[in-house]
């Protein structure tokens, strides 16, 4: 292919130049116009409409709109040629890989959904010295996250409360800047409901002046219910502010040390959601002011008598349970089953543990794999994990609840429920063709990859699921190529497509061992839309690309047995 290219790479005394063509439609682009045109050389309103049904799977509905937007343009009166065709399936407006709408049933309990969900939430870098701050709250909101978590802490005098990670050097932000900052951004990205999760770590009087400080900032959007036999849907929430923490006890007249004062023992003071130091923190929440315990949403358990027996524990009232990374591993490894009965009824939260100061962050799948709604995760760092907990919550028009698969919430006639540890059969047939990319030509400087030569991309496709469910497969390099035409397709057997993530990779192809990242994204497979589409690319803190984006197509056969 000849290119018009500025840069030139040097060959002993003289310079080889690489031209950049536009690009073309590929060849089964071309196939797809030439049928439902009826082999024309150009395509009418009611030939695309047919294309966007039969090929594309759109409802009526929908064709209907995109044709009124195509034809709309005078030039296209007299119907689509192949290149206007081409870039309305290049286009990832209007012919995006899922749905940007919200369209899950939101009428269910809470305990129904994945809640999209961040830990220490107020931390801008790492674990422990990066600065506190409401920007990355702000950032977080904005990106449609529902789960938000401050740690409490008394300031120096006592006299009021400072957010910032215990036991480390991270200069701390007054609670009040976060509350405010959460009321403003709350709902701008999503109308549904707000979970702040409080990590308390105050005396008394400052647990009052909390309750005053939420009480002022947010005053009619609390949840504050009596009593909670039952989590409400995310409709019955809209707009609402819900608190999430321990509730403190009853005063106890035995109890007449003044413990006003009193600061937790520094031994005491330990990761988020520890049972470390229980007896004292209970000590503590005796003598909380009644006020603050009635602002209290989603009321959290505590697993004293041992996490089993926490988990049977829970099918008798609603509530919530923390537990770390890696407690749920050997929760999930010793009994999956309880696991999965207590996220039927109540809210479990995962955090990751204490070890990842970097503010890296684990594996979500073994977490929603088990039922677990707040997989909670470090929102300011970066890397593949978070990557595909965005790819998941870009579901449902990334209003930050997912529906949770049916098969979580169902019991059998003997109370049975589905075990994580069975291998199961294949579900469905995902094929995933990679037709051709192009943008990084505009994105990029000429010399990003290569000061001498165009690119040599390749695309990696992963699907990141349960168990036998992950797979990895790539297309060959194209050495040369701005604009890239690989024309390669991935078949993948599914056995919980459900909770499934088809990740895509670009990447430059040269002597080192990864090559130059090109760019990357994550699309839930249960949202994916059949077809030819266009799909955009993002870096690798997830910001999407100004151009950059692949042309690929997506099929799915499903065996209606299972």
């Amino acid at each position: 292919m000849e290119k018009s290219y500025n840069n030139y790479r040097v060959f002993g005394l003289y310079n080889r130049k690489f031209k950049i063509s536009e690009p073309h439609a590929p060849p089964e682009v071309a196939a797809a116009f030439k049928q439902y045109a009826e082999g024309a050389a150009r395509m009418k309103a009611e030939q695309l409409h047919k294309f966007l049904i039969d090929y594309q799977g759109c409802t009526d509905a929908h064709a209907a709109r995109i044709v009124a937007k195509v034809f709309l343009p005078r030039h296209n009166v007299d119907g689509l040629t192949l290149d206007h065709f081409f870039s309305l399936v290049f286009d990832s407006q209007l012919n995006a890989p899922i749905n940007s709408q919200v369209h899950h049933d939101m009428s269910a309990p809470m305990q129904h959904y994945f809640i999209y969900t961040g830990h220490n939430s107020y931390l801008i870098g790492n674990q422990l010295n990066s600065e506190c701050s409401e920007v990355p709250i702000i950032n977080a909101l904005e990106n449609g996250v529902r789960g938000i978590e401050l740690d409490l802490w008394p300031n120096s005098a006592k006299d009021n409360i400072l957010v910032y990670h215990g036991k480390t050097l991270t200069p701390p932000v007054p609670l009040m800047r976060c509350l405010e900052s959460i009321k403003t951004h709350a709902f701008l990205k999503s109308p549904y409901p707000v979970i702040i999760t409080l990590e308390d770590h105050l005396p008394p009087h400052l647990q009052a002046k909390v309750a005053e400080m939420v009480i002022r900032v947010f005053g009619d959007m609390l949840y504050c219910p009596e009593s909670l036999e039952a989590f409400p849907s995310p409709n019955d929430l809209n707009h609402k502010i819900i608190l999430s923490t321990k509730p403190p006890k009853e005063y106890l007249a035995h109890n007449n040390a003044d413990l006003s004062h009193s600061p937790l023992p520094e031994k005491y003071i330990s990761e988020s959601d520890d049972e470390e130091g229980e007896e004292v923190q209970e000590k503590l929440r005796s003598r909380a002011a009644p006020e603050y315990k009635s602002l209290i949403g989603i009321r959290a358990g505590s697993a004293k008598k041992g996490l089993r027996q926490a988990l049977r524990d829970g099918s008798n009232n609603v509530s919530r349970l923390s537990l770390s990374e890696q407690r749920l591993e050997k929760a999930a490894d010793l009994y999956g089953t309880d696991v999965i009965r207590f996220t039927q009824r109540n809210i479990m939260r995962i955090y990751p543990k204490g070890t990842r100061v970097t503010s890296s962050n684990y594996k979500p799948m073994i977490g929603w794999m088990h039922g677990a709604q707040m997989v909670a995760f470090n929102m300011q760092g970066h890397g593949k994990s978070l990557q595909i907990m965005k790819g998941l919550f870009s579901s449902n028009g990334g209003c930050g609840y997912v529906k949770k698969p049916d098969f979580l919430m169902k019991r059998g006639v003997n109370n049975e429920v589905f075990d994580p540890k069975l291998t199961l059969p294949v579900k469905m047939i995902l094929k995933v063709s990679v037709y051709m990319g192009d943008g990084w030509r505009h994105d990029f400087s000429h010399t990003h990859f290569d000061a001498y030569s165009p690119p040599d991309f390749y695309a990696k496709v992963y699907i990141i699921g349960v168990g036998a469910d992950g797979a990895k497969k790539k297309t060959d390099f194209k050495k040369d190529e701005w604009i890239p035409y690989w024309n390669e397709e991935f078949t993948f057997g599914l056995r919980i497509p459900e909770l499934a993530v088809l990740r895509i990779e670009v990447r430059d192809h040269d002597t080192s061992e990864k090559g130059d990242f090109g760019g990357q994204t994550c699309l839930p497979v249960s949202e994916l839309r059949q077809g030819i589409r266009a799909v955009p690319l993002y870096d690798r803190k997830g910001l999407k690309y100004n151009s950059v984006k692949l042309l690929m197509r997506f099929q799915f056969h499903y065996d209606s047995s299972l």
